[in-house]
């Protein structure tokens, strides 16, 4: 019988990613536990396998074949206590920073602490003796088969990164016998770059780059990403919180995976983003003084451990411009987008489209997460507002107070805030810190539930009437009372103002967007009917057929005809098969 490689899907991965990082130099211990990946390493040519009985003296040869080298060494050991034996070589190996790959056997974890004869608990491991440890679990899927990707690429990496040191990966088999699998399969390979390195060509044609949450940037920083834009003729996809205020930003909240651009190679910097899950790039460089692999896109290959005016200043510098057709195309196609924008009833989406172009100039705009910040991200604002979001943990708490918090360093600057009534409760403590001043400008947007939890692409629709009771969280805090917060804000010095409607929007907004700090700040509060908020949802326009159907009819019409032409259900009509009419 001809043995080739195990049909084990993590057993395929961990091999094949072995030889796409050029490891080949293995120290095999006995074991059964270890077969499934040791039979796959015996036929093929491309490593080089020692044997040690004694799993302690094999991670010393590896030690000393490391050291001679200069390459990495993997070690391979079955169950039970074997693994224990590694741990004086790896300690030696921890503080000579030698390339040592650990690589333990394992049945599934969920068999440890129940007994079982050879299980032990490789969840910890001594501080000492590795700079990084993965499990790797059995692959059902395409989450766990990404998954497992990441972990082994960025366990290999450890083996060099920040000086190095020697990496535990602890692999789980079910002790197939079939090794029947003669092509291993692609894998993808995530390289790490700094500065001191030779850096890849960028060849692609369509260049862009996505920057998520992002740090206040300084101009020299903004000016390395448009040189970088004009000589790579590349085009910057932001979120509204990006810092970003160069020349060839559009804001990619607008945009759906179907509205979207197509992207040949994406350079991912910043942090999290709501904004992120419409891209869908074909290669992503992600570019961070972290070094860490954050595979946002799945697309993942190169990761880049150096400032990001170094990466793009390193690429530009020598370059000479060229046209910019690629943004000015995605441009074009951006305000297509835009302009499809069907009008919308009162609502969240409403409001921030009316203000977007009002609010002054220089002053800072924090947004609640979700509903909020989904709105106001599909629009362009002056350069000259800073936007904040608490996307990091992207959690309904705390809104008000990062607001605060901002306002205390420039008290002679506007700071606005739009959020939700969950999360403006939530928070509403902080309206009574002693250190409020008088440049807060708040627009609460009461529709007396989670409303995003209502919308029609939440899960949490499904349950249509039955949602506010425990998913939604409507009813509470007055069930939008009009006094309770006119009482609360004016007991503690702000200015309230209120409205229903859009004309009484309109006509409070002149006070509310003054530019000019006034005596008090200001809580406008906006009470509006989550069906409205619903329709308004709908009125951003979709995308394809559907979309241009829909724009065309308008939203009442496009639904009342979807209705109609709705299949009715399986078995509702009944076949006369007596051939009478």
């Amino acid at each position: 019988m001809d043995l080739y490689y195990s049909n084990e899907k993590n057993i395929q991965l961990m091999v094949a990613l072995l030889k796409a990082h050029n490891i080949r130099k293995v120290i095999a211990s006995p074991g059964t536990t270890n077969i499934t990946f040791i039979g796959s390493l015996m036929h093929d040519p491309f490593f080089e396998i020692y044997s040690s009985v004694d799993e302690r003296s094999a991670a010393y040869i590896a030690c000393g074949m490391a050291e001679e080298s200069g390459e990495p060494v993997i070690i391979s050991c079955t169950g039970a206590t074997a693994s224990r034996n590694y741990l004086p070589g790896l300690t030696e190996a921890y503080y000579r920073k030698l390339p040592i790959l650990a690589i333990t056997s394992t049945r599934e974890e969920c068999k440890i602490g129940h007994l079982i004869d050879q299980q032990i608990d490789r969840s910890r491991q001594p501080k000492d003796t590795c700079v990084c440890s993965e499990h790797l679990q059995l692959i059902k899927d395409e989450n766990d088969m990404w998954d497992c990707t990441i972990k082994i690429n960025r366990a290999i990496l450890a083996l060099r990164q920040h000086g190095g040191g020697p990496v535990h990966i602890n692999l789980p088999t079910t002790y197939s016998r079939d090794f029947s699998i003669k092509e291993l399969p692609n894998v993808r390979k995530i390289s790490r770059y700094y500065f001191y390195d030779k850096l890849p060509e960028i060849t692609q044609k369509k260049v862009a780059i996505f920057i998520g949450t992002h740090k206040k940037m300084t101009e020299k920083e903004q000016q390395a990403i448009d040189s970088f834009c004009e000589s790579f003729n590349a085009v910057v996809f932001k979120d509204s919180c990006s810092g970003y205020h160069g020349k060839y930003g559009l804001n990619y909240g607008l945009l759906s995976k179907d509205t979207g651009f197509d992207m040949d190679l994406l350079i991912h910097i910043g942090e999290v983003s709501a904004a992120a899950y419409s891209c869908r790039p074909k290669e992503v460089w992600r570019v961070s003084e972290d070094g860490e692999l954050r595979d946002t896109f799945r697309k993942l290959t190169n990761v880049f451990e150096m400032s990001e005016t170094f990466f793009f200043e390193s690429y530009s510098f020598g370059k000479p411009n060229i046209e910019t057709n690629y943004y000015q195309e995605c441009y074009e196609k951006y305000m297509k987008v835009q302009s499809n924008i069907l009008d919308s009833p009162f609502s969240n989406n409403w409001i921030s489209n009316y203000l977007r172009n009002k609010l002054p100039h220089h002053s800072a705009l924090h947004l609640g997460i979700v509903s909020s910040f989904f709105a106001w991200n599909r629009y362009k604002l002056d350069d000259s507002i800073d936007v904040n979001c608490n996307q990091g943990g992207f959690g309904i708490d705390g809104i008000m107070s990062s607001l605060l918090g901002a306002s205390l360093v420039n008290p002679q600057r506007l700071y606005f805030c739009v959020l939700g009534d969950l999360a403006f409760f939530y928070d509403m403590n902080v309206l009574g810190n002693r250190h409020v001043g008088k440049n807060l400008r708040i627009l609460l947007i009461n529709n007396g539930d989670g409303v995003i939890f209502r919308k029609p692409n939440n899960i949490g629709s499904i349950f249509g009437e039955e949602t506010p009771l425990y998913m939604s969280a409507g009813g509470h805090f007055g069930k939008k009372n009009s006094n309770l917060v006119k009482s609360y804000a004016e007991n503690l010095g702000f200015e309230y103002i209120s409205a229903s409607s859009k004309e009484e929007f309109i006509n409070n907004t002149e006070k509310f967007i003054n530019p000019s700090v006034t005596d008090k700040s200001i809580i406008f509060e906006v009470f509006i009917d989550t069906e409205n908020e619903i329709i308004g949802e709908k009125n951003i326009p979709a995308s394809g057929f559907k979309g241009k159907i829909q724009n065309l009819l308008g939203q009442d019409k496009y639904q009342k005809i979807k209705e109609i032409l709705k299949p009715l259900p399986k078995g509702s009509m009944k076949v006369d098969k007596s051939g009478s009419n």
